[in-house]
């Protein structure tokens, strides 16, 4: 059984639509009446059903119980990430090219972008590359040993160093004479990925 969503369909960002025309404005106490409208009414039934019940609470704690949990949840309301974007309404064309398509907005892009901008900077400048990406090359490094084995270059620098390898050891510890070339790089993230 095959499934007709497409990564593009999983990638999909759609603008929102700007509102048009001028729109009414609203009231500053319309949230706030029908607030009270509800406490009122929560209040209301709780009275009448402790009541039912036998049991009898003060009136102000009642309120003040009641204001609270309204509170809370108009709080976690405002704090709720926003709801999904409704699915893309994109019509299957047949066959995909294959493409990528690099203007679109999407989380694989952001990342390599925090990626590919450090890199092309650091090409012509080795302060650069090494403020900024052999620190986090560095992290990376640590970040692997550290779930893989336990050990940080920090917490146990023998161990650490044996996990590396001199080769990768000498790379971190020592900040380059000049910006590593792609293909030295390109050791390096291999070295990275055998730990």
């Amino acid at each position: 059984m095959s499934s007709s969503t497409s990564i593009d369909d999983l990638l999909a960002f759609e603008e929102e639509a700007a509102p048009e025309g001028p729109q009414a404005r609203r009231s500053r106490w319309g949230p706030v009446v029908r607030s009270l409208a509800w406490a009122a009414g929560v209040v209301a039934v709780l009275i009448v059903g402790l009541r039912a019940v036998g049991l009898q609470i003060s009136l102000p704690v009642l309120i003040a119980g009641v204001l609270a949990v309204l509170a809370v949840r108009r709080i976690t309301a405002l704090l709720a990430p926003p709801p999904p974007p409704p699915p893309g309404r994109r019509v299957g064309t047949g066959e995909e090219d294959g493409s990528y398509n690099w203007g679109a907005r999407d989380a694989l892009r952001g990342a390599i972008n925090r990626w590919e901008l450090p890199l092309d900077w650091s090409n012509t400048r080795l302060e650069r590359f090494t403020e900024v990406v052999l620190p986090r090359i560095g992290e990376l490094a640590d970040e692997r040993m550290r779930l893989k084995h336990g050990v940080t270059r920090e917490s146990d620098p023998a161990r650490a160093r044996v996990l590396l390898g001199d080769r990768l050891w000498t790379f971190l510890a020592t900040p380059p004479r000049r910006t590593p070339s792609p293909r030295d790089l390109a050791v390096i993230v291999a070295e990275l990925e055998k730990i």
